[in-house]
């Protein structure tokens, strides 16, 4: 048993119901523009209703799900319109974290991070796409993490919820081995404590993800 299991079987079971159903938007198991009911969610995550309806109240709360009546939600469809208001804030939050990671680096957080981009760097090679999702999620989420930035971080963590699934959609339409990969001259800029260069790096990793999704909805 792993640390983190450990850890999560300590929370209260609205909470791991919360994280679970998260983890499934977030890396598009549940598509977007597919409306579930409340009856199927608490089927697919093995969960009694109240917590399953404790985690749709909080995840729509995050616009990550929207209410449909008849007791069915959906993950919203973005829009163009939609991308580019989430590139404007990430390209605000996505630098400043990574200016703050750079400045707090330590030599176990970029053997972590490098850990991380080995599994991405196996996940594109092999083709699969659930690794390179979780990888690439958790490759950004250290960083944060690293950043000591509790409020920016929660407000990049919302922004994952918004275009995660699309994400997904479009990693299955173009396949593994042509998504982008930056993050080796980030990590070595990390490393090196450069702060601008850490930025910037941050920055075109993120935008090459995001104009995938934008040339998908255009």
């Amino acid at each position: 048993m792993t640390v983190i299991d450990t850890v999560e079987k300590r929370l209260p079971t609205h909470e791991l119901v919360y994280r679970k159903m998260r983890e499934q938007i977030l890396f598009g198991e549940i598509a977007p523009g597919q409306p579930v009911t409340i009856q199927g969610l608490t089927a697919r995550l093995d969960a009694g209703m109240t917590p399953v309806r404790e985690a749709i109240r909080r995840l729509t709360a995050e616009g990550a799900l929207k209410f449909q009546g008849n007791r069915r939600v959906i993950v919203p469809l973005l829009t163009a319109k939609n991308i580019e208001e989430i590139i404007v804030a990430r390209q605000c939050l996505e630098g400043d974290l990574a200016r703050r990671a750079a400045e707090n680096a330590k030599p176990a957080d970029v053997r972590e991070l490098r850990r991380f981009d080995d599994l991405l760097d196996q996940a594109i090679v092999t083709g699969d796409l659930q690794a390179y999702l979780e990888n690439n999620y958790r490759f950004h989420q250290r960083i944060y993490q690293m950043a000591d930035a509790p409020i920016l971080s929660d407000l990049a963590e919302g922004l994952w919820l918004r275009f995660g699934p699309s994400l997904r959609v479009v990693c299955g339409r173009v396949g593994t081995q042509n998504l982008p990969d930056m993050h080796k001259d980030l990590v070595a800029a990390l490393e090196a404590r450069e702060k601008d260069r850490a930025a910037q790096a941050n920055i075109e990793d993120m935008m090459q993800g995001m104009q995938q999704v934008r040339a998908m909805l255009s």
